[in-house]
């Protein structure tokens, strides 16, 4: 899917938060996974799962970011089911060691558990 560029010119408030949420995202360590809501409380937005989503959907070319990492609160894939970004997200997780049951995986196990939960700042 292409990314939507973000506009030229100043920072934003949203572009402040997009930030914040993807240095977040990169702090996930391989074999672990977080939640929408995780990533954004722990990016200083409580309750604002959506924003990681929005986050994620304006990734910039070239900036590697563990996407595949973030999953929703139930231990599931967000993508829908048997769609090809579903099953890439699977395969990576996977490789990296987190396993599935019935189509979720064991937060209990492999949820992040940072050290720090206070906010990233800049």
């Amino acid at each position: 899917m292409p990314k939507k560029p973000l506009p030229a010119g100043p920072r934003t408030a949203t572009e402040i938060a997009f930030e914040r949420i993807w240095t977040t995202i990169e702090r996930i360590p391989h074999g672990r996974v977080a939640t929408y809501g995780q990533i954004a409380e722990v990016a200083g937005y409580v309750r604002r799962p959506r924003l990681t989503a929005q986050a994620l959907r304006h990734v910039p070319d070239g900036r590697e970011i563990p996407w595949f990492r973030v999953i929703n609160a139930q231990g599931r894939i967000a993508i829908p089911a048997n769609s090809r970004g579903h099953r890439e997200q699977q395969r990576r997780l996977e490789a990296e060691g987190v396993s599935f049951e019935k189509g979720r995986v064991d937060l209990s196990r492999f949820r992040w558990r940072p050290r720090s939960e206070a906010p990233v700042v800049d």
